[in-house]
């Protein structure tokens, strides 16, 4: 037998068990960049249009932070540029993806149970790297049948489907290693999608100058910007594709090698002893949930707030979108001019901030589940603690921990964009008001993620795709020209937007109700069904 005996049997197995969501996730990231290009087609009909547009938005400091370059000017070049956080969200769920199937199988006990049958030692790994991997390279060829069937160069399509695998598949083999070092899936996940966070910031430092920007070396620095650099559309850099290859292959010998060196269910780097005695802070509900997630708030509130000082820093640079475009200037001018135009900038910006601080309410929430399955939950219960205590306790973390890392974002906005406008005092406050003003929509993926936990435990990771489904609609369904009806579903539509917009506390109290509802149901389901392990 051989290390990765089993493997066909354990893809099979994986493929299986996201039969659901692998096909939903490699079908909306392989198409919706596709169905840009009748939308940009209809926005810049002209190559004239095109021009102002690579005059304008193309080499705004804004765009080029959250996008990346702009290498041609054409249709193609603008659908990459528009699409340019496509990658960043490929790798998320390529990170996620991997850990589920590796970590989170050895720290249920699964895993185990898989390896005393004749599955070889790497089996597991390879399994989940190859299901992840081959779904990447079907979004890529996807992308670049598509495009290339929208009568945009072969070279360039090709281009930019590749651009987009290798940003998944590059994730997928960070979180290999992840896996390997963490010895609980919490801490893979985090030290996964910490990587992803400081190389977006990377990639982000140095486009953000623009093409002759003294920092746009970074972007070697980064495999966001490495895809970046492959320039699709724009005379098609090949080479840089060896970068992807030699990373890879390194992040996959590294993960191999680490699995070969660590006991199964531990991880490579020990963890911390702790104290003979627990403290007397443990003896409580509330104490042991601070003990497990105060890592992962942390590190969520350090992540939101490092990204708010790039929205705040860059919200000026938006200026510059109305000049020498008289019809843009016009149309600014009837909204509230220039500072309305950086109003809805930092709308837009707090409302990216308000979903990704979704994702730990999510975590958060779903830390209950890890605690069952792994069986740590039942000894807890076993004692005189109550289901509703227990669930109470990481319900708090899931509700008020987000409030924290949102506090820490606005504030991060409010100074920098304070700053940079000269008003640290009128924006601070404005700024920091409109951020909060996002936790109803958060509160709402608490309440999805609680509902599913007590209702419907095995289908705890539709969380994660409805979020997902909130941010795409969020990000693209404009561009997409999507009717009001289908944008309605995600419910950060429904927050005001602040600042600049007026504050409605209809939509925000039926945003509450809702996650009333789906805690109150939630919390009854847990109450009448059976714990689960393994």
């Amino acid at each position: 037998m051989t290390s990765l005996t089993g493997t066909g049997g354990l893809v099979r197995l994986v493929v299986r068990r996201d039969r659901v969501l692998l096909p939903i996730w490699t079908l909306l990231f392989g198409l919706i960049p596709i169905s840009f290009v009748a939308s940009i087609r209809d926005l810049y009909p002209t190559a004239a249009d095109q021009a102002k547009y690579a005059s304008t938005s193309g080499t705004n400091p804004t765009f080029l932070a959250l996008y990346g370059q702009l290498w041609d000017n054409g249709i193609g070049g603008i659908v990459v540029q528009r699409a340019g956080f496509v990658p960043v969200m490929l790798g998320l769920v390529s990170a996620l993806t991997v850990i589920r199937h590796t970590r989170t199988e050895e720290e249920a006990g699964r895993r185990e149970l898989v390896g005393a049958t004749v599955v070889g030692r790497h089996a597991a790994l390879a399994a989940a790297l190859i299901v992840t991997i081959a779904a990447n390279l079907v979004i890529g060829a996807l992308l670049a049948l598509g495009m290339t069937g929208q009568d945009l160069p072969a070279a360039g399509s090709a281009a930019f489907g590749l651009q987009l695998a290798m940003a998944g598949i590059v994730f997928a083999a960070i979180a290999g290693v992840a896996a390997q070092l963490t010895e609980g899936s919490g801490a893979a996940r985090g030290l996964a999608l910490g990587t992803l966070g400081v190389l977006f910031v990377v990639r982000l430092a140095a486009d953000v100058g623009g093409k002759d920007s003294g920092l746009s070396w970074l972007a070697w620095l980064s495999p966001l910007g490495w895809g970046n650099r492959l320039r699709p559309y724009g005379g098609e850099q090949w080479w840089v594709l060896a970068l992807f290859a030699v990373l890879i292959l390194a992040l996959v010998y590294a993960s191999v090698a680490l699995s070969a060196r660590r006991d199964v269910g531990a991880g490579f780097l020990p963890p911390r002893l702790g104290p003979a005695t627990a403290a007397r802070g443990l003896s409580t509900p509330l104490g042991l949930a601070w003990r497990l997630h105060r890592a992962a708030l942390l590190g969520w509130t350090v992540g939101l707030g490092a990204l708010g000082v790039v929205y705040g820093s860059v919200a000026e640079g938006v200026k510059t979108m109305v000049e020498d475009n008289p019809d843009l200037e016009k149309y600014f001018t009837r909204i509230g001019g220039q500072e309305g135009l950086i109003d809805a900038f930092l709308a837009s910006s707090l409302s990216i901030l308000g979903v990704i601080a979704s994702g730990y309410a999510i975590q958060a929430a779903l830390r209950m589940r890890t605690e069952e399955t792994s069986g740590r939950a039942e000894p807890v219960l076993g004692t005189a603690t109550s289901r509703i205590g227990w669930v109470a306790s990481h319900l708090a973390f899931s509700l008020l921990g987000p409030t924290v890392a949102l506090l820490a974002s606005g504030l991060a906005v409010g100074l920098a964009h304070g700053i940079n406008s000269g008003d640290v005092g009128g924006q601070l406050p404005r700024v920091l008001g409109a951020t909060l003003v996002q936790l109803p929509a958060v509160w709402l993926l608490t309440g999805i993620a609680l509902a599913l936990f007590g209702l419907l435990p095995r289908l705890t990771a539709v969380a994660w795709a409805a979020l997902a489904l909130f941010f795409l609609l969020g990000q693209f369904g404009a561009v997409l020209q999507l009717s009001q009806s289908v944008m309605d579903v995600s419910p950060f539509t429904h927050i005001p937007k602040l600042p600049g917009g007026e504050l409605q506390v209809a939509p925000l109290a039926w945003l509450l109700g809702l996650t009333t509802i789906l805690v109150v149901a939630g919390l009854y389901g847990f109450r009448r069904r059976d714990l689960e392990s393994t």
